[in-house]
């Protein structure tokens, strides 16, 4: 009885290893896992910062094109007013070329006329 006695103690002594051993390494996993949640953790509001950033910029510039967008409208807009206002001076330039080319040949048949009265008036004046 006393062999079976110490043969219970050493596998009592044996179990009691193994649960302390079993214990600790539970308590480093458990330590690992904490570990391995905070640095999770960390990143995920890492990552969560990054994306309101990249948010906060998406609508920055979507705001800038939408303003963009608002001044080449206007800017489309200025320059069809100026070929409207460009094409009525070129056809008000061309209405002043007609003119200028009637006047310019209105003036050469007044002076022809004019130095041919002259011409006539010389001729009186020598035969007198």
């Amino acid at each position: 009885v006393a062999m079976e006695t110490v043969s219970l103690e050493h596998q009592i002594q044996s179990v009691q290893r193994h649960i302390a051993f079993l214990k600790k390494e539970q308590m480093e996993l458990l330590h690992d896992l904490h570990l391995e949640i905070l640095r999770l953790q960390k990143h995920c509001s890492e990552l969560t910062h990054d994306l309101e950033i990249k948010e906060l910029e998406a609508r920055q510039q979507d705001v800038l094109d939408r303003e963009l967008e608002e001044k080449c409208r206007a800017m489309e807009a200025q320059l069809q007013e100026k070929e409207k206002d460009n094409l009525e001076l070129r056809k008000e330039l061309r209405h002043k070329e007609t003119l200028v080319a009637a006047l310019r040949s209105s003036l050469r048949t007044k002076e022809r006329r004019f130095l041919e009265e002259l011409k006539r008036r010389s001729h009186r004046v020598t035969i007198l």
